[in-house]
Parts: structure tokens; C-alpha cells; sequence
């Protein structure tokens, strides 16, 4: 489903090579919870989905695992920003800004997080329709641009 579905969205995606079900496990186990369905499931048909080679838009299963860790143990970042634990995040932007989805309760919507002001914003309703904005909107700042 989600090849074809990329492979329908008008963009030079390049896919990552499919998440075994030990990569996986080892990534809900890092992060102490299940991975959403949606994300699980592209993760097992595409490894992660970006522009060029740079597998921005969904992060592999490897580093979702470590970038979610290292927001969620870093003290410094706690003094500075609102918790991360709500979101679980799943990719970025060409800022730096963060993408991710709601953890408690697991909902499709996608939300970014902008690094500058510590907002948290919904800018998708699924997995889905972030993928073709971000695939085909996604050279600037897409999310900003309503």
C-alpha cells in the first residue's frame, strides 16, 4: 500500500530498504511502546521515505528510536522546551523542525514541532496526507504555508 501510494505522489522519492521485524522490536522496545500501525507498516514496506537520499521526511525505524530517546533524556532540552513525550516523532524538515505523531492516546494526526517557538502544530490529519505534502510541497516550509 504505501509504495503505490508514493509511487502515485508526483516526486523524486527515494525509499529506504524495509524494516525487519527484529528492527522493530528493537525500536519499541528503545522508545517503551508499539510503533502506530500506519508508521509500523510503512516501516516494514519502505524503511523511510525522503528526498534525495537524506530519508528525511520518515525516518528510518533505528533512528525514530534514537532521536525520540535522546529529545526524551536530554536535561537541557527539558529546561528549555515542553515535554516531548506526548509526540512521538517520525521525521523533519529542511529547517530542522520535527514531525511526529500523538502517543497518548495513538492518533493519526500528524503535528510538527518548530525548534524555534516550542509550538507544537497539527498539520495532517494522517499519515497519508503528510506524505503527499511533505513529498511534493516539501523544499521549504510547506506546514507554515496553511
Amino acid at each position: 500500500m504505501w509504495r503505490e501510494l508514493i509511487a502515485g505522489i508526483p516526486a523524486d522519492a527515494v525509499l529506504g530498504a524495509p524494516a525487519g521485524p527484529e528492527e522493530l522490536a528493537e525500536a519499541e522496545r528503545v522508545l517503551g511502546q508499539r510503533l502506530p500501525r500506519g508508521l509500523a507498516e510503512l516501516l516494514r514496506e519502505c524503511g523511510g521515505v525522503g528526498e534525495d537520499a537524506s530519508l528525511e521526511v520518515v525516518w528510518g525505524a533505528e533512528r525514530i528510536a534514537r532521536e525520540n530517546a535522546q529529545l526524551r533524556a536530554d536535561p537541557s532540552l527539558a529546561r528549555l522546551y515542553m515535554p516531548f513525550e506526548p509526540l512521538l516523532f517520525f521525521g523533519s524538515g529542511p529547517g530542522g523542525d520535527l514531525f511526529g505523531c500523538p502517543r497518548t492516546p495513538e492518533r493519526e494526526e500528524v503535528f510538527v514541532w518548530d525548534h524555534e517557538t516550542d509550538s507544537r502544530t497539527l498539520v495532517c490529519y494522517r499519515l497519508e496526507d503528510y506524505l503527499r505534502r511533505a513529498l511534493t510541497e516539501g523544499g521549504g516550509d510547506w506546514w507554515r504555508e496553511g
